[in-house]
């Protein structure tokens, strides 16, 4: 029997399946809002705080009957950028999102592909 609390990582659930254990996985996608303090500035119009995002990715890891959370941050960014700013940062974060699937596909655990 395999005791999760010890694994907190992608690599270690690909270890496990590269060890024979049958892993089953499934992938939710988010965008979480945050905001980031900013230390005081020289300019009096410098805000507190800045709205930023998140483009998370969270890995529901199943062995046997026992479920682990993965959750792994792809992209920061700014909530006041442009659209394009926002298109680059997406395509970067699924880029990133796309090596870690070679790599679960790799240790031969199946789940369904999801992209930002």
């Amino acid at each position: 029997m395999v005791e999760m609390g010890d694994y907190g990582r992608i690599e270690d659930f690909i270890a496990l399946a590269k060890e024979g254990k049958t892993v089953n996985l499934t992938v939710e996608l988010g965008k979480k809002l945050v905001s980031q303090n900013v230390p005081p500035g020289v300019t009096e119009d410098m805000k507190d705080e800045v709205g930023m995002y998140l483009l998370i990715a969270d890995y529901f890891f199943k062995i046997e009957k026992d479920m682990k959370l993965v959750s792994k941050v792809y992209i920061l960014g700014s909530s006041e950028e442009s659209p394009d700013a926002f298109k680059v940062n997406k395509s970067i974060a699924n880029a990133r999102l796309s090596m870690d699937y070679e790599r679960l596909k790799d240790a031969k655990i199946t789940f369904e592909e999801k992209y930002f």
